[in-house]
C-alpha cells in the first residue's frame, strides 16, 4: 500500500502566498516499485500520483450547443471507453487525457475493439482484409472495396429507439388524464390509493417470509400468516387511506375495530418473565378485508380489524385475509360476475349423497413434530400443485390388516366429499354443475408375511389427487376456468419396522403423503396433421434418423470427419460406382455385352 498525502492546503496561491499551491497541478510524484530475487529484477511498477488544486470555473460559458451526430451514419465518438470527463481512464489508450507517463501504466493491457477505440475494424467482406480463417475461390470476385468510413459497424450501439424511463418501486403515475379517464381494474392489477401508491397488506414472499409492503391484486384473495414480536413489530397502512375505485374516483375504508378476548389462537410463544419486567403493548393480531366489486370497478371495501395486547418475550402469529366479493353475490357465493374458477381459490366440493350437501377437500397442515395427530387441514388451492404429509406412529406388533384400514380413515379424511364443482358458482341443487369423484381402490398383492412382525405389505401410504381443467373463455376479460375431471388413486409401500440403537424402541414412524396435481387440456381437440406436414416430417432431420437432405453433406467443407481430399475421393468413386450400376442395368448394354 502506497499513500502520498500533502502537508499543505488545496488552494491555489495568492501573491507571495505559502503554504499553498503555486499552479494547478500542485503536485506529482513518481515512484517506481521492483521486485527482485537477489540481484535479478522480477518484476516493476511505475506509479504516479497527481494532486491538483481546488478551483471553480469562472470564464465565458459558450451557448453553443453541441451537435451530436448521428449515430447510424457516423460514430458517436471515436474513443467509448472514454468514459470519465477531465480524467484519463485506465486501459483505454485512446484517451487524450492520458499523458503517455500514465499510459506506460497500462500500455500492455488496452482495451480492445470497438470498446477500445477500433470503431471502423476492417470487416469480413473487404478486400484488403484477412481474418477469415478459410477464404472461399469466389471471394476476389464478390468481395467489396470500399473506405472504412463506410463500414458495417456504423450503429453499432445505435437501436432507433426511445428509452422510457422506469416508474420507481410502489410510486408509479396514476392512469388518468383529462382525455382519457382510468379504465378500471384488470383482473392482477395493483390496487392504488389517492396518494398515487400501491394498497400494500402484508404478505408471504417466495421464500416464505412475510412482506409488509406487497400490493394487493385485483379479485386475487389470499390469507396469511405472519410471525412478529413486540421488538420487530411495525404499523401498516394507515385505514383512512382513500382507494381509487377504477373510475378515478375515491372511496372510505369502512373499518369496525375489535378486542381479542381468546390470545391463545395468536400467541405461539411466550418466555417466563417476572410480571414486574413484562412491558405490553395493544398492537394489530388480525385485519379482514372484504372488496365489494363490480364489473372492472371497486364499489366498497369492509376491513374489520383486531386489537389486542402483546407483551414482551411474546411472538403473534398476525393474520391478514383479503377477498373479493362480487356486488351481485348471495352468501359469498358468486352468481355471475366470474363463475369459472381463479388461480389460488379453494375447490369447491360437495357430498350430494347426504343430507347437508357441503363437503371439503384438504391436505394436511401439519406442525409441532409433524404426528398424524395433531396434524390440521387446509383446502386444496384451485391451479396450485401441492404435496403434503404427516407421520403415523406404528408399533411393532401392529397388525397389518388394522395398519391397512388406520392409513386408509387418515386418507379418506382429507376427503369428505363425493362430487367436485365444475365452477367456483355451481350450485347444489343442480347436479349438472358437479362432476363425481373416480376412486381407484389400491391395489393389494395378497403377499402373506408369515407371521414376521414388523413387515407389512401394500400400505396405502400415497394419496394421489389428479384434477383435469381446461380453459373456456373470459368474462370481461378474466379467464373463466373448469374442472372438468378428478380421480383418486392410492400408492402403495412396504412398512418395515426400523430398528433404532439396541432395538429397545418398540415405537416406529410411517410417513403418509397426499399430493394434488392440476392438469390443463385444450377446451378443443388440436386440428388434425395435415398431408403436407406428415411429408415435411419424413426429411425432417430433427426427427428422423435417416437425413436425406444431408446426403452430400461429407461432400461439403463443414464436414470435418476426415479431410477434405479423401471425403471428396470417396465421393467420386461412389458416384462412378452409382454410374456404372446405372449403364450396367440398361438394356441396350446387355446387347452390346452379348456381341
Amino acid at each position: 500500500k502506497v499513500s502520498v498525502s500533502l502537508a499543505r492546503t488545496l488552494e491555489l496561491c495568492f501573491p507571495n502566498g505559502t503554504e499553498c499551491c503555486p499552479s494547478p497541478l500542485c503536485r506529482v510524484e513518481t515512484l517506481q516499485v521492483l521486485a527482485c530475487r537477489g540481484s535479478v529484477v522480477l518484476a516493476q511498477l511505475l506509479i504516479q500520483a497527481e494532486i491538483f488544486a481546488n478551483s471553480s470555473f469562472a470564464g465565458n460559458v459558450s451557448e453553443n450547443a453541441t451537435i451530436i451526430p448521428n449515430q447510424a451514419f457516423k460514430p458517436l465518438g471515436s474513443c467509448p471507453c472514454n468514459l470519465t470527463a477531465g480524467a484519463c481512464d485506465i486501459r483505454c489508450c485512446c484517451d487524450l487525457e492520458c499523458s503517455p507517463d500514465l499510459q506506460q501504466l497500462f500500455r500492455g493491457s488496452c482495451f480492445t475493439g470497438v470498446f477500445g477505440g477500433d470503431v471502423n475494424p476492417p470487416y469480413d467482406q473487404l478486400c484488403s482484409s484477412q481474418s477469415m480463417e478459410y477464404t472461399p475461390e469466389w471471394f476476389p470476385f464478390l468481395c467489396v472495396q470500399s473506405s472504412l468510413d463506410n463500414t458495417p459497424f456504423l450503429g453499432y450501439f445505435y437501436h432507433g429507439s426511445i428509452s422510457t424511463p422506469k416508474v420507481p418501486s410502489f410510486k408509479i403515475p396514476l392512469q388518468t388524464s383529462p382525455e382519457k379517464p382510468f379504465t378500471g381494474y384488470r383482473e392482477g392489477d395493483p390496487i392504488i390509493t389517492e396518494e398515487d401508491e400501491y394498497f400494500t397488506v402484508p404478505q408471504r414472499s417466495m421464500a416464505g417470509q412475510c412482506v409488509g409492503n406487497a400490493p394487493v391484486a385485483y379479485l386475487h384473495d389470499f390469507d396469511v400468516k405472519c410471525l412478529t414480536s413486540l421488538e420487530s413489530y411495525k404499523e401498516g397502512l394507515p385505514h383512512d387511506v382513500r382507494i381509487n375505485s377504477g373510475t378515478a374516483d375515491f372511496i372510505q375504508q369502512n373499518v369496525v375495530y375489535r378486542a381479542i378476548t381468546d390470545r391463545g389462537k395468536f400467541i405461539t410463544e411466550s418466555e417466563n418473565l417476572l410480571a414486574a419486567e413484562v412491558l405490553c403493548q395493544n398492537v394489530t393480531f388480525a385485519e379482514h378485508y372484504k372488496f365489494i366489486w363490480k364489473d372492472k370497478n371497486i364499489e366498497q371495501v369492509n376491513v374489520t380489524v383486531f386489537h389486542g395486547s402483546l407483551c414482551d418475550g411474546e411472538i403473534l402469529t398476525q393474520r391478514f385475509t383479503v377477498e373479493f366479493l362480487s356486488l351481485n353475490s348471495t352468501n359469498g357465493e358468486e352468481l355471475f360476475e366470474s363463475p369459472g374458477y381463479q388461480v389460488g381459490k379453494p375447490v369447491r366440493a360437495a357430498n350430494l349423497n347426504a343430507s347437508d350437501p357441503l363437503g371439503s377437500l384438504n391436505i394436511w397442515q401439519p406442525a409441532g413434530r409433524s404426528l398424524c395427530a395433531s396434524a390440521t387441514y387446509r383446502p386444496v388451492l384451485f391451479g396450485v400443485d401441492s404435496y403434503s404429509g404427516c407421520i403415523l406412529e406404528v408399533d411393532i406388533n401392529e397388525d397389518c390388516s388394522l395398519l391397512r384400514g388406520n392409513v386408509t380413515e387418515k386418507l379418506n379424511a382429507l376427503i369428505q366429499a363425493t362430487h367436485i364443482g365444475k365452477r367456483d358458482n355451481s350450485s347444489h341443487s343442480d347436479l349438472n354443475d358437479w362432476v363425481e369423484i373416480i376412486r381407484l381402490d389400491p391395489f393389494s398383492s395378497n403377499v402373506s408375511t408369515g407371521g414376521l412382525k414388523g413387515i407389512c405389505p401394500d400400505i396405502p401410504a400415497n394419496l394421489n389427487i389428479h384434477i383435469v381443467f381446461t380453459k373456456l373463455g373470459a368474462v370481461q376479460g378474466i379467464p373463466q376456468q373448469q374442472i372438468l375431471a378428478v380421480q383418486i388413486s392410492y400408492s402403495t409401500v412396504l412398512w418395515q419396522f426400523q430398528c433404532g440403537l439396541g432395538c429397545k424402541n418398540t415405537l416406529s414412524f410411517l410417513p403418509i403423503t397426499a399430493s394434488v396435481q392440476f392438469t390443463e387440456i385444450p377446451a378443443q381437440p388440436p386440428l388434425p396433421v395435415t398431408r403436407y406436414q406428415k411429408l415435411y416430417a419424413e426429411f425432417d432431420c430433427n426427427r428422423n434418423e435417416v437425413c436425406w437432405p444431408q446426403l452430400l453433406y461429407p461432400l461439403t467443407r463443414f464436414y470435418t470427419g476426415e479431410p477434405y481430399s479423401q471425403s471428396l475421393a470417396k465421393g467420386l468413386f461412389l458416384a462412378f460406382l452409382v454410374s456404372l450400376a446405372a449403364i450396367m442395368s440398361n438394356p441396350w448394354f446387355s446387347k452390346l455385352w452379348n456381341r
